[in-house]
């Protein structure tokens, strides 16, 4: 029996808890590791450059965002096809639609980079930051986006080894990588010893180096482990593929268009205001590292037991999986409303900063029980295969963020911006569940 057989079989039959655990440990600490890239470039940027630094990598991190974004069209995508396969007793078929994912993604990853590359210079002049953040800013967009191939790659490595049920081995090079982007990031923006001193085109310079890695070397195992078919690829799933993912990645692109449209808000406020909005969304991060690791594993439980014929197991894991998320998010939200200033202060000494950060924090902790629901529920629903209906309506209310900051922020000031974001997130937690409850998912073929 092979690997992949054995951990198909484990997530459709037996005790279900001790499976979501199993998947959800690594899938958190993986989605960690994702997160930790920009995190550590905007912890040594805020301290070794300085504010206005630590606005350039928050803003130039808006559009790394997209590609970001875009780059998960394929992993949703081919998760919900391969995870399908594998729980069909497929997994040739399964490993073919992967090798045709991962030639995708180059190709994508290389057009979105072209695009960012060209658009720099008005990114920055359409979010009206001052001159030097833009200047910083570009210098670090433009480093970062020649490693934006080998980024798309990644997300369809890590998805072939998910959908299998693998959740250790992508974590494992995660890890390996993040390790590595600890100690190259100060060397590199400081310019120790040998390195030169490349200030924040260092921080990109070391993310492309390790994120780059962390693909050839992910490919080369899911090639060897028979997850990945190079001499076969099936092209034929790439509209599939493009079809579940699409809702999702452009939802996230919307959501990266929104913040950078937000800046423009936000800068009427000072630098420290600017800087304090992408603190914010990074420290937001460490709720949205134990949501997104769960809504991984729900994707893929609910992915491969309906391809079992399991609906009722598939339902089942997600009331778990809800369950558990919630024990965690609950402690960041008190971490929110608690030490606020403490988490912001991580990333800068700057008192402007900490103060707009706190604040920040104080008011979206009660959009993380919101976003528990909104994130899970979405993956499950995207292990389904049904996409399109949540994203439209999570969409919309996220696009209601532009106005409702606009008009918040005349009378209440940066309260009024960091509102909107809290609330439109728990609009969104309360959108999903309606369409996890109704159960329009049940008719979705992949």
């Amino acid at each position: 029996m092979t690997t992949t057989t054995r951990l198909t079989g484990a997530l459709t039959v037996g005790p279900l808890r001790p499976v979501i655990l199993r998947l959800a440990a690594p899938a958190v600490a993986m989605m960690a590791c994702h997160f930790c890239f920009n995190l550590i470039d905007s912890i040594w940027v805020g301290r070794l450059i300085g504010p206005a630094a630590l606005a350039a990598v928050s803003t130039a991190g808006f559009y790394v965002w997209v590609l970001l974004s875009l780059g998960e069209m394929v992993e949703v995508g081919l998760i919900a096809v391969a995870a399908r396969r594998h729980g069909e007793g497929d997994p040739e078929r399964a490993a073919r639609a992967a090798a045709g994912a991962v030639g995708y993604a180059l190709i994508a990853g290389t057009a979105v980079s072209l695009i960012g590359l060209a658009i720099t210079d008005w990114l920055f002049r359409m979010m009206t930051v001052p001159p030097e953040v833009a200047r910083l800013g570009h210098a670090y967009l433009s480093t970062w986006l020649l490693g934006g191939p080998l980024v798309f790659g990644f997300f369809a490595v890590e998805a072939t080894f998910r959908a299998s049920g693998d959740t250790r081995t992508p974590f494992l090079i995660l890890a390996a990588s993040v390790l590595l982007s600890i100690i190259l990031d100060p060397l590199l923006i400081a310019g120790v010893g040998p390195f030169p001193r490349l200030g924040v085109e260092g921080a990109a310079t070391a993310s492309v180096m390790v994120r780059g890695g962390g693909f050839l070397i992910g490919l080369a195992l899911a090639v060897r482990r028979g997850l990945i078919r190079v001499s076969a690829p099936d092209w034929r799933v790439i509209p599939t593929i493009v079809r579940v993912g699409a809702p999702l990645s452009l939802a996230g692109v919307l959501l990266s268009v929104i913040y950078m449209w937000l800046t423009r808000f936000t800068s009427r406020f000072g630098t420290p205001a600017l800087a304090a909005l992408g603190v914010g969304h990074k420290v937001e991060g460490l709720g949205f590292i134990a949501i997104s690791g769960f809504a991984l594993s729900a994707s893929a439980l609910v992915g491969q037991n309906l391809g079992a014929g399991r609906e009722d197991r598939a339902r089942q894991a997600v009331r778990l999986t809800v369950g558990y998320c919630l024990t965690a998010t609950a402690v960041t939200a008190a971490a929110f409303l608690t030490v606020p200033r403490l988490l912001v202060g991580l990333f800068t000494s700057d008192p402007g900063v900490i103060a707009d950060g706190a604040l920040y924090l104080r008011v979206i902790a009660f959009a993380q029980i919101g976003q528990t629901f909104e994130l899970i529920l979405e993956g499950a629903l995207a292990g389904a295969g049904y996409t399109l209906w949540p994203q439209v309506t999570s969409t919309t209310l996220t696009a209601l963020r532009i106005p409702l900051s606009a008009w918040w922020s005349q009378g209440l000031g940066l309260l009024g911006i960091w509102l909107a974001l809290s609330l439109t997130a728990i609009a969104r937690g309360v959108a999903m569940t309606i369409f996890w409850v109704r159960g329009g998912w049940r008719g979705t073929h992949v």
